[in-house]
């Protein structure tokens, strides 16, 4: 018995009764019987699945090949279709891209290059000594694609074409698919559709000559249009010299107002709500326009925030005077002119009839000290911001009104005329412009109460609704809740018109006033005062 140990086996010396060892050696007496070998096990089977017949023709090996990539040797198929050598290439194309005949050397170097008649070192054997192998560009993959010579033979084989058929007109348009008749017709509608737009040309022709006269002139002018005294024309033309745009500036700020000359010594009648910023800025500089251009610096004579009327003076000398009318002559209906400079616009004239007289307007100051109350004359004619303190003239060229207010559906004016404009009837503004021109101010009539409009249905009037003390109404012994009815001559409608009836009368008048109390029907007297 043998037991393996660094690959040598080592037997036991005669005489020994045991064998001492590293290792797997144990010691085995000779009297002792062999032990029995461990069974082993067997490998277990490999398995193998079976292969599908269709996998195997498509991935197996062609018959009679043993190893992978065997050259390929005998026919040019294996018979069962799997594998099969190249077909040769189509004679077309082995006659286009292969060598010309005679050149029997292919595109394949050897692998070792040849010397001289076969030495190594010298040049390869299919070297043409004009046409090196290195630089034959059938050898070379860079090279250009260029077009060779003809192949021989080829001009001989190529067979000359003779001279065609000549084509008629009608082959060459027509394929011989067009009847003669049909041709025929074509050529008759062809003259006829000629002939027609020639005629529409020809008559085109003579209309647009028709438009034209080389020789033509107009017939000669007729007189001008007759502008009889009265007429509009004349009336503007004899007040506009008179009407004068007022600028005013104060530091980067302006406006633009109208006036009109009233006195021969320069005095100009404007609204005050015009030269009220002037009059508030220290660096504040007022300028009158005339209609001729002429610019002249005013300076303001006086103003009358209670009526909204100012007097500016201009250093001009021998102005033209406007003319001064009467407002209490007017009615409604006649006919006026506003003359101004409406946007700045200066030299505007429009024309309307008057509307109403002695219309209570209360005035909205407009971001000036202008706090009036005016018994305005309303008129249709078109009246704008710019308007204000030109006049209103009558079909004489009277001035009758100093232009001051409109109503717009807008807010303040920014709306625009619509046909409602208000003026200053020229009786109170003359007054009021005497006064500023003689003392630089006014005083107006006090009665000394605060009203307002009030109606039962039936009668209108002015409920007093408080009494100042010591004033005239206290000593006339009106008191609150008593309504106004009549001042002097005049009946009281509202709060508005009691103001405009008072400030009519002088200070120190008497004058009896109607008023109603607790239902009964009372008149005092009360001597006005002055504010």
């Amino acid at each position: 018995m043998t037991d393996e140990h660094d690959g040598a086996a080592d037997t036991p010396a005669p005489g020994d009764s045991a064998v001492e060892g590293s290792g797997r050696h144990h010691r085995v007496e000779p009297s002792d019987p062999a032990p029995a070998e461990p069974p082993r096990l067997a490998p277990r089977p490999l398995q193998r699945p079976p292969v599908d017949p269709g996998e195997t023709s498509v991935f197996g090996r062609p018959t009679g090949v043993d190893g992978g990539f065997a050259p390929q040797h005998g026919a040019a198929s294996n018979g069962n279709g799997r594998i099969a050598a190249t077909a040769p290439p189509p004679a077309a194309l082995a006659a286009a891209f292969s060598r010309s005949p005679g050149e029997g050397t292919d595109l394949q170097r050897p692998p070792t290059p040849a010397g001289p008649a076969g030495e190594p070192g010298g040049p390869a054997f299919w070297d043409d000594p004009d046409r090196p192998a290195d630089a034959d560009p059938w050898r070379n993959p860079a090279s250009p694609a260029h077009l060779g010579e003809p192949a021989p033979g080829d001009d001989e084989a190529r067979p000359v074409p003779g001279p065609g058929a000549r084509l008629s007109v009608r082959e060459l348009l027509f394929g011989r698919r067009v009847h003669p008749r049909a041709l025929i017709l074509l050529a008759v509608l062809a003259l006829a559709i000629g002939a027609v737009g020639g005629i529409v040309g020809r008559l085109t022709a003579d209309g647009a000559e028709g438009l034209t006269e080389p020789g033509a002139t107009l017939t000669s002018t007729s007189e001008s249009k007759e502008r009889p005294p009265g007429s509009v024309a004349d009336i503007a033309a004899r007040v506009l010299p008179a009407v004068v745009s007022i600028e005013i500036k104060v530091g980067d700020q302006g406006g633009t107002g109208s006036g009109v000359v009233i006195d021969a010594a320069g005095y100009v009648l404007t609204n005050n709500h015009v030269v009220s910023p002037a009059a508030q800025g220290n660096d504040a500089t007022i300028e009158a326009v005339f209609s001729n251009g002429q610019r002249v610096p005013a300076q303001i004579v006086g103003r009358d925030p209670k009526t909204d009327l100012a007097v500016v003076k201009v250093g001009v000398a021998n102005p033209t005077v406007a003319q001064i009318g009467s407002s209490s002559s007017l009615a409604v209906g006649d006919g006026v002119l506003a003359i101004g400079s409406p946007l700045g616009l200066a030299g505007t004239v429009t024309d309307g009839i008057v509307s109403a007289l002695n219309r209570p307007v209360r005035l909205d100051g407009g971001g000036s000290d202008t706090k009036a109350v005016i018994d305005a004359i309303q008129t249709d004619a078109a009246i704008n911001p710019g308007n204000s303190g030109g006049p209103l003239v009558d079909s004489t060229g009277a001035v009758v009104g100093i232009n001051t207010a409109i109503r717009s559906l807008g807010q303040g004016s920014e709306g625009g005329s619509i046909g409602l404009g208000f003026a200053i009837p020229i009786d109170d503004a003359r007054r009021i412009a005497e006064a500023l021109i003689r003392d630089g101010s006014v005083k107006h009539a006090e009665l000394g109460v605060n009203a307002k409009s009030v109606t039962d249905g039936t009668t209108d009037g002015a409920q007093v609704q408080n009494v100042v003390a010591g004033g005239s109404a206290a000593a006339a012994g009106i008191v609150e809740g008593d309504v106004i009815l009549k001042v002097g001559e005049r009946s009281i409608a509202g709060a508005d018109e009691l103001v405009v009836a008072v400030r009519e009368l002088a200070p120190g008048q008497s004058v009896p006033i109607e008023i109603v109390r607790d239902g009964r029907p009372l008149t005092v007297t009360a001597v006005l005062a002055s504010d």
